[in-house]
């Protein structure tokens, strides 16, 4: 009997130890389902800088979380960069301000619509000084005089949304290529931010848009010398990436993102958006 009782015990034990392993694998299987799943209500969108640099994101994509349960991975890079990302497949949504740039990648089948979301515009910064004297309200005739000056100029040169406007505006100045023509002109490769810190201690000029100059703390000796100008508008639209291209697209949860973007919910939430009082976008997507 005693060698029995040893034998029964013996047995309960690996059965309690095959129990543990058992429920710690299924624990395990439970661990890496739960991030899959939650996975699947997250999305990635690439924007252009200026939207996070803004803190307009840090506003919205809260409330767009509160309001649907899905989650958005953001990756900020130029608008040139985000639509090589929409065109690849490497993002679900694009948030982007290059409007032709943003057709032709709907033309060319990489995008499944685009539509307007909000705007704002851009303005040349500069020196309170302003030794090239561009201070006014028209921007061709002020990149002309900056040219002439010898004074220094910060380019993105980044093929960024911001970074086309301003080459459009060179051009319409008679300037196709400041790069190779104004000593003063300098690329610095980077975002709006870093561009408005170049800037700001060089005491150069920068074209920039108007949200990320609002949110822009370290402003040192600049200020606005260009705006009004009809030239300066700022649009800005979302693209869902075309499943037809890439169908491992989150379709279904970037149409929900645009939806919103564009629903009165997610306008007035644009708009509410504020520093020091001062709106920094303007919702206009059409009904």
């Amino acid at each position: 009997m005693k060698g029995t009782h040893v034998s029964l015990s013996l047995y309960r034990r690996r059965i309690a130890s095959l129990l543990v392993v058992a429920g710690a694998s299924l624990g395990g299987a439970a661990l890496i389902a739960a991030p899959a799943a939650a996975q699947d209500r997250s999305i990635v969108m690439a924007s252009t800088t200026s939207t996070e640099q803004s803190g307009l994101f840090a506003h919205l994509l809260p409330a767009f979380r509160k309001a649907t349960g899905i989650d958005v991975k953001v990756v900020a890079v130029g608008t040139g960069q985000a639509l090589d990302m929409g065109r690849r497949g490497d993002a679900d949504v694009l948030f982007v301000h290059d409007k032709p740039a943003e057709e032709k990648l709907v033309a060319d089948g990489f995008g499944i619509k685009r539509s307007d979301v909000m705007y704002n515009d851009f303005v040349l910064l500069g020196p309170k000084a302003d030794p090239a004297g561009v201070k006014g309200s028209d921007i061709v005739p002020a990149l002309r005089k900056l040219s002439e000056s010898g004074s220094s100029f910060v380019s993105r040169g980044d093929k960024s949304g911001t970074h086309a406007a301003e080459l459009r505006y060179w051009k319409e100045a008679g300037i196709d290529s400041p790069a190779g023509k104004m000593s003063g002109y300098k690329e610095c490769g980077c975002g709006m931010g870093p561009a408005l810190n170049i800037a700001s201690s060089t005491d150069a000029y920068v074209l920039a848009d108007r949200g990320t100059w609002l949110s822009f703390k370290n402003r040192g000796d600049l200020e606005i010398l260009v705006q009004g100008d009809k030239r300066l508008f700022n649009q800005y639209g979302v693209i869902v990436v075309n499943p037809a291209r890439h169908p491992h697209v989150k379709t279904a949860l970037a149409q929900a993102f645009a939806d919103w973007v564009l629903s009165p919910d997610g306008q007035n939430t644009i708009a509410s958006y504020r520093i020091n009082g001062e709106q920094l976008f303007f919702p206009n997507a059409r009904p």
